[in-house]
């Protein structure tokens, strides 16, 4: 069996979605850019990729990893298109290799893809009628008040915090020192190797260079923050606030993972990953449930791990799992992460992973662990080792 490793790991800047740099850039052009210099940091051969496979969310159709394969002349190289929702780009990763492990692929290419300023909107005709709907996440789960499908706040914000007993207050907080370490991040230059400048056009026509993360705010405070109005005022005692939950946005992050016999030059070790699913009224809890099983695979404890990447597709769900796990919080989203980057669900896990890799590199090496949730009650977690 061989090990796989991790060879490359690039990301575009996050954009705010429909209002920011990458409004008007297509999914297609960020898949093809970060294509283009993950294979070109890896020093391999774009004929020995035997395969792209890129998360998309949203779409409604088409290959994005094959397109961009197609567009960068790699014409002899698949594309899988993967669709987990916020695991997305994970799961990609992990097929990557699992590839690589079983002998079956040397070479893959692996992250996502999300461009929600331009996503299409995808449709369904309401059964026994002529109307048309607009269903988000349609299929994933059934519809109850429990779990809506329509709304993620409760899903995961409002019934994690119910869950594992957290205030708006903890929730506030951990979005303010999100969008304090992600400006700090910044500043410190911590994100330029992983992030890949690309020139877009804006809606006036010009042409810029899109390099730095736009999403953190550098005015949010502890007052801006509880000032919010709470998104369900209906609901008693509702915490949940555009503040302490993920933005919208645009990005594309993805990895190069082969063989460590490759003779490529390994950044990281791929230790294990897994994909798990948890009653959707529990969807925030995926990624805990989500960590438990992938340190069991990789026989490890929560004090084996140097740092960790929850995402906070709500402040919710790494404040349970710092609390469930006794973590410490100074190893926990080091540089930001959903609150203050942004949640480009499709490439967060990859960005997540991306960013591990290079400060685990940066601080000395060690285990590595993302882990988040995803639409449907699910979640997912990959372990890597520097």
């Amino acid at each position: 069996m061989a090990q796989p490793v991790i060879v490359s790991a690039a990301r575009t800047a996050i954009g705010t979605a429909r209002k920011g740099t990458l409004a008007q850039t297509p999914a297609e052009d960020l898949a093809t850019a970060i294509l283009l210099e993950t294979v070109r940091r890896s020093g391999v051969d774009p004929e020995r990729v035997d395969d792209v496979i890129f998360a998309e969310s949203l779409y409604g159709g088409g290959d994005l990893a094959r397109y961009a394969a197609v567009v960068a002349g790699m014409t002899e190289v698949p594309g899988l298109a993967v669709n987990r929702h916020c695991t997305g780009s994970l799961s990609s990763i992990g097929l990557a290799a699992a590839g690589v492990a079983s002998g079956m692929e040397k070479v893959v290419v692996a992250g996502g893809v999300q461009a929600s300023s331009l996503s299409p909107r995808l449709t369904r005709r309401v059964p026994v009628t002529v109307d048309r709907v607009e269903p988000w996440y349609p299929g994933t789960h059934p519809n109850t008040a429990e779990a809506p499908n329509t709304d993620m706040s409760i899903t995961v914000g409002w019934n994690t915090a119910q869950e594992f007993g957290l205030s708006r207050e903890d929730m506030d907080a951990w979005a303010l020192r999100s969008h304090q370490r992600a400006v700090a991040a910044i500043d410190a230059g911590k994100f330029v190797d992983e992030i890949v400048p690309i020139k877009v056009a804006t809606l006036d026509g010009s042409v810029v260079e899109f390099a730095v993360d736009e999403h953190p705010r550098r005015d949010t405070s502890a007052e801006r923050l509880a000032s919010l109005k709470v998104l369900h005022p209906e609901i008693e005692g509702f915490s949940i606030t555009a503040g302490n939950a993920s933005g919208t946005n645009d990005a594309a992050a993805a990895v190069t993972v082969a063989g460590a016999d490759s003779g490529l030059e390994a950044l990281a070790t791929v230790r294990a990953w897994v994909s798990v699913g948890v009653d959707p009224k529990r969807t925030g809890a995926g990624a805990l449930s989500a960590i438990s099983k992938v340190l069991d695979r990789a026989g490890l404890s929560t004090g084996d791990v140097a740092l960790w990447e929850i995402n906070e597709a709500f402040a919710s769900v790494p404040v349970a799992a710092c609390k469930h796990f006794d973590l410490d919080e100074e190893r926990v989203n080091f540089s930001g992460s959903g609150c203050s980057l942004g949640h480009p669900i499709a490439a967060s896990g990859a960005r997540m992973v991306t960013t591990l890799v290079h400060e685990l590199r940066r601080t000395g090496g060690g285990i590595g662990v993302a882990a988040m949730c995803a639409g449907g009650g699910q979640g997912g977690a990959l372990v890597i080792e520097v």
